[in-house]
This record gives structure tokens, sequence and C-alpha cells, in this order.
């Protein structure tokens, strides 16, 4: 395609028309003014800049194209124009010209239209497809993309000019305090796209809102999606070496536009709707008390290294959006995706900060989860610093002062910052916790003294930096990994539907197939898998610290031991709502533990256990056995507030049963039977009141890789057990 845009004048036909002013240099963006619209953008390099403006998102040429004079439009770095006419719903783009000097740092090509950074949506553009290999000229030896002439303006998306009035019916940020956070991740059209979802607009803000309902039973506090920033799911350029199926995009970790709620989960596909609509899911999920967490991507873009499209930053000044190697050319690379952005410049910082606020102020939502964060921490030489500017500033902001702020603690370039990242506002996604409970559970040696650190808020990783166990997001699955039910189905990785030869995604998962890989019918394997899922969720919801639930894993979803399914726009990685019905004992299990860890506040204390909170036996009564031989551990929590009940905790990790001495009971209570993992329901766990006495009340026989949790009250609380009942954990009882 050849270019058909001259920028030096307006192409044929097109005049300029209407009056036009230098418009003011902040904020930053396009917004509605005084019978017009304000458009400001920076570019510190730039000798040229042009606003063009559009009809249709599918437009090849510009309706009006206004060239902003510097002289006029030019105030410091931030180049400004008023436009009298234009109205909510203008489509708008960039053309900036400069130095084209890829070893100095430059790539300015005005052949590329570029996305305003502070636009707040997009149009939807089903043809937008850019690569690494697409659109270089194949005269040039060095194949940088932005090498090229062609014009993009037909595939490029169009930003929106928005009206941000919206009617919150009185709803606000919740803030609730970190103790009584549950968080529920989740992806928003693989949380309701699948046919047996049930819901109308599948795949969209709107249909998240028709799953309210479930959220409210199930008990979780907050929902944490994965990024909902605009996205381009066709960058791919592999396929699925069993059907030739191209694949896509489906996480998201790509970010195109930090402002923009993805157009296509929008069920209305109106220009601009999907902000609206995402106000409406804020305004439900608020309505009903749960709080929106939003996975936010700001170490990386999609414009991917030297080979990769030019999109916004890279055309705007390339030398002050990215970390660059010694020769400027290159992109530093510790995100993994080919580029890194300059986070503590003192613009991107700017930049980072008010797409923040804009998401509390304007979006309403109530934290944030920082994807590789430690790529945050990095000066422009890519080292690490002690107290980088960016993280201190959105500790500090005002605007963001009760906004929750989670990092995910190390990046892809060796930083590993668990229990250190900078700043004590800072939640960290615990990977230890992961892995520890995952190894305790599989049966590993020396996992004992790991377990009791994970289950107390893991105060050897937080103390020393002054945190408390409200820093630790605890989890044994996330979106990046296996699913809890491929956790107990698949002891390897099964990528191979991802094109990448079965490389791609962690090789260790410290998981076990108890007998069989993948699916099976065997009775008893299934009730081993069983067993299982529910050690691992009981052991979470009893874990000081902000529990987080996969998605899916309240009714067993599978991705078919895919523990990588970033490009699996499919039933990989839908949610099957059938399995709801199939699996409901694991519903049921989920529901009522995490209605559990809600009436024993000491399990969800911010502080982390004193001596005199704790004890710790080993399963015979003993002092605790924390050699690698030791598979199992008794646990007491005393509880000190009134109205509190102690609890007594078994874990046998061992195939083998136990008899576990129990300690009795404080203040002369008895000790109640709560929950018994290896029982079915409703003796799995019981709700309140229902608990059965435990007779003898000294000793307790546990099945082998179970867990058990008994509870203190006065005998008038439940059913006293019938004389002599002994209440033993039998395998075969499944």
């Amino acid at each position: 395609m050849t270019n058909h845009l001259e920028l030096s004048a307006p192409p044929s036909g097109v005049r300029e028309e209407g009056e036009i002013r230098p418009g003011c240099p902040l904020p930053l963006g396009a917004y509605l003014k005084d019978g017009g619209a304000q458009f400001a953008i920076f570019s510190r390099h730039a000798t040229q800049v042009w606003l063009l403006l559009f009809t249709q998102p599918g437009d090849e040429l510009p309706a009006r194209i206004i060239e902003l004079d510097p002289e006029q439009h030019r105030t410091g770095d931030i180049w400004h124009v008023w436009v009298k006419g234009v109205k909510a719903g203008q489509l708008y783009g960039y053309r900036v010209d400069g130095r084209y000097n890829p070893k100095g740092g430059h790539r300015f090509n005005k052949h590329k239209l570029l996305l305003d950074p502070y636009a707040t949506a997009l149009s939807e553009n089903p043809n937008w497809h850019f690569s690494k290999a697409r659109g270089y000229d194949s005269h040039s030896s060095l194949q940088d993309l932005s090498f090229s002439t062609k014009d993009d303006t037909k595939w490029m998306p169009k930003c929106v000019l928005m009206d941000d009035h919206f009617d919150w019916q009185g709803t606000r940020t919740l803030n609730h305090p970190h103790s009584e956070m549950v968080i529920y991740e989740t992806h928003v059209r693989g949380l309701t796209i699948h046919p047996n979802s049930g819901v109308k607009g599948r795949g969209t803000f709107l249909a998240v809102i028709e799953k309210i309902p479930y959220f409210k039973e199930l008990g979780v506090t907050a929902v944490e999606f994965l990024p909902v920033q605009e996205f381009n799911e066709n960058e791919l350029e592999i396929l699925n070496p069993a059907t030739g199926e191209k694949l896509q995009n489906y996480w998201g970790y790509s970010t195109v536009s930090f402002l923009a709620p993805k157009a296509s989960y929008s069920s209305r596909r109106n220009l601009g709707m999907q902000v609206p609509e995402f106000k409406e899911m804020v305004r439900g999920l608020h309505k009903a008390g749960i709080e929106v967490i939003l996975d936010v991507v700001f170490n990386h873009t999609a414009e991917i290294d030297e080979l990769g499209p030019t999109l916004c930053f890279r055309g705007l000044d390339n030398s002050i959006f990215y970390l660059l190697e010694e020769d400027k050319r290159f992109y530093k690379n510790y995100s993994g995706c080919g580029n890194t952005l300059n986070c503590n410049h003192p613009v991107v910082r700017n930049f980072i900060i008010d797409c923040l606020r804009y998401w509390v102020v304007e979006m309403r939502v109530d934290g944030f989860r920082f994807d590789l964060a430690s790529v945050m921490g990095r000066d422009e030489k890519g080292q690490m610093m002690s107290n980088p500017p960016i993280l201190e500033q959105i500790a500090d902001d005002p605007i963001l002062r009760d906004t929750k702020l989670i990092a995910e603690a190390w990046d892809a370039a060796g930083a590993y910052q668990l229990g250190s990242f900078p700043g004590k506002r800072w939640s960290e996604w615990n990977g230890r916790y992961r892995d520890d409970v995952r190894r305790f559970w599989r049966g590993d040696p020396g996992m004992v003294g790991a377990l009791a650190s994970r289950i107390c808020g893991s105060a050897d990783l937080y103390q020393k930096s002054g945190k408390e166990p409200l820093h630790s997001i605890n989890f044994i699955t996330c979106h990046d990994g296996f699913t809890l039910n491929d956790l107990v189905c698949f002891k390897h990785k099964h990528n191979q539907a991802n094109g990448e030869g079965n490389k791609d995604g962690i090789g260790e998962n410290f998981s076990d197939n108890y007998g069989m890989e993948g699916i099976t019918d065997d009775p008893e394997i299934e009730r081993i898998r069983v067993r299982q899922i529910k050690n691992f969720l009981a052991t979470l919801f009893i874990s000081r610290g902000i529990p987080l639930l996969l998605g899916g894993d309240e009714f067993r979803r599978s991705q078919q031991g895919n523990n990588n399914a970033y490009c699996q726009n499919n039933e990989v990685s839908w949610f099957n709502w059938e399995l709801l019905g199939k699996n409901r004992e694991i519903f049921r299990f989920s529901k009522e533990m995490i209605a559990f860890r809600k009436r024993h506040r000491v399990l969800r204390d911010n502080k982390f256990y004193g001596t005199e909170d704790i004890l710790w036996f080993n399963f015979d009564g003993e002092i605790p056995d924390w050699s690698d031989s030791s598979q199992s551990l008794g646990c007491l929590i005393l509880a000190r507030d009134a109205g509190e009940h102690d609890l007594y905790l078994m874990f046998n990790a061992d195939s083998a049963e136990k008899v576990f001495a129990i300690p009795r009971a404080p203040e002369a209570k008895l000790w109640y039977q709560g929950v018994n993992t290896s029982k079915r329901p409703p003796a799995d766990i019981h709700e309140p009141g229902q608990e059965t006495q435990l007779e003898p009340q000294d000793h307790y026989l546990l099945s082998g890789r179970s867990m058990v949790i008994l509870v203190s009250r006065s005998s008038c609380w439940a059913q006293a057990a019938a004389p002599g009942q002994v209440y033993e954990s039998d395998a075969r009882s499944l």
C-alpha cells in the first residue's frame, strides 16, 4: 500500500473549517470544552505534529487535518489545540514527525497514525493486525518496522472523544479493610463467554453483573480482573499445531492504550460504549459490596522490540518512554516482552500517576495489581533503585491513598523482591506461599516448617522489612500456571496447543497426578484428588494474609493441563459452568471455608501471631518435628478476644493415617469438629451450630493426605455425640 497522505498540505477536497485556537497544555488528552474540544499531547523532540479527525473507524483518509504551529500550539513539550464544533464521539489520532535516528534513540515516523496515550476509548477494529514481521521495508538492512513508509491508517483503531458523564447512583469506592478481603481472580471474557454461562451479552462487562449473585453466594469481597485496558488480541503469529487455528492474545498483558477499556468487552458495539458499560459493571459490583481490582501492565507496551509496530509511545518520543541499550536502536528487555517502560523518568511517572488517578476517579476502581512490578523499580540504566520515585509517588499520591496496591514483586530479568518490595503500602503476591503449600501437600520432605510460616502470614518474609500479614497475597493457583483441578490431575505441563513445542510455561509446578496423568474414572485416584483440592482450599482460607482464589477453582475448572493458556481464547480457558453442577461438593466446600474464615477473626488478623497466641505440636502431642522426614503438624490457635473460638488444626501430608494427640480445649470448653477434608458432605465442613462434638477429646485418627479443624465451644453450642463415639477420618468412607 502506498502512502496516501501528504502531511505538508491537506488532501484534495479536505479544507480547514471552523475556528481553531491555541488551546491549553493541560490536562493532557482530549476533552470537551466551550462548544468544542481541547487536545493536548506530549512530544519533546518532535518537529511537527498533526491532529487528524476521522468520520468512521475504518477510514483511510481523515476528514480533517490540523497542523499544529509550534509558535502557537506548543508550550514546552506539550502540543495543544482547541477545535470548535467537535463533539463527543469524534474519532481522532495524530501524526508526528521528527528525527529518525534509531541509534540515537529517535524513531519518529510521520507515516504512522499514532494513538493518544490519554485516549479513554478506542474504536473497535476487527482488522487490526500487526506483528514483528509485518510492515517493514524489504530494502532495509535493519528491518525496523519504523523504517516503513506505508500508511497504516486504515488498519489502526482511532481514539474516541468521550463525554465522562455517568450516574453513579451514589456508589463510591468501598475501601474494605484488608483483613476482610477475599479476592477472586478472573478474566472478563472467559468468565461468561461459554454458551452455558446462562447470561446475556456473554463475555462482556455487562455479563459480569449477572454473576454478582454467584460472587455473593461464594462470599468473595473483591474481583480482580486480568487486563481490561485495550490490547490487540490479533498480535500473535503462532498457530495451534493440531488444528492450524491462529492463536490469540487472550490474557491481554500487552497494553496498547492504558486508559481505555477494551472495546470488545462491551455488549453494545456503538463507539465508546465500553466506557459506560465498564462503569455499570463497577457500579453493580459496588452495590453488592464487592471491590474491583484491575491487573495493570506498566512494565512494557505492545510496541514490542525494534521490529515491533509504531502505535503510540515509539512515535511520540521513543527515547523518553523506553529503556534503551547503549546502542539505542535496541530496547532493554526486563519484561520478557521486548521492551521496558522508563517508569522513573518524570514524564513517564506523571503518565502512570494520571492513568491510575483516572481509573480511581472516573472509573471508581478500588485497587490495582501491578504485573512484574519490580520493573518499576529500575532506573534509566536498568539498575534496581533502593527507593524508586514512581513507587513512592504512587503510594503517597493523595488521590490514591485509599487505593489497594498489589505488586507482583519480581520481573523477567532476575529481580525478586518478595518480602522487600519498596514501601509499606504495597501488598505482594506471595509466590513462596504458593510453592511451599503445594510442596507440603504433595508430600515433599522438609516442608513442615515452611507450612507453619505460610499459614502464620509469612513473618520470615515480611517482618524484617516492617510489613504485616496484610502484605501477603496468599494463593495456591492464579491465571499463570495450573488451575487447582489440574494441579492434582497433571504431573507435567501440556502446552502443545500453544504452538511452542511445549517449551513455554514453567516446568516445575509442584503438582502430582496421583496415579494417572489427566482425567480418569478410577475412584481411588479421584478420592485423593478431591481430598487434595479440599486440603489446598482449607489451608488457603485459614492462613493469615489476604487469600486469592483463581476463578473456577471452586468448581474444578480445567485447562487440560495447559499451564500457560495466555493464547487460548477458547474452551481451554473459558469457564465451563456445567462443572458447577458436576462439582457442587467443591463449590460448597469453598463457600463454607470462606464463611469459616469470616467467622473466625483470629485467622485474618493483620498482626503476626505472638508466642502466646499459637502453639505447635507433633502428631503425638510432643514438641513439633521440624525435620525433613516429618509430614504432619498440629497447631493450637488461641483466641484472645471475647466471643472468639480457639482452633486446633491438624495437617497430615503422609499417605498413611496417623493418630493425633489433642491438647485439652482451653477454659474447660470442648472440641467440636468443624472441618475434615477426607469426609463426604456435609461432614467435610459443618455449618455453624452443626459441628459434631469430638469423642474422645484427647486423640483423633487422621487419614492420610487430610486436614482437620477443631473448634472449641461450650457443649450447648452443638449436638453432643453419642457416648463413646469416635470421630475418625477414614478414606474408605468416601
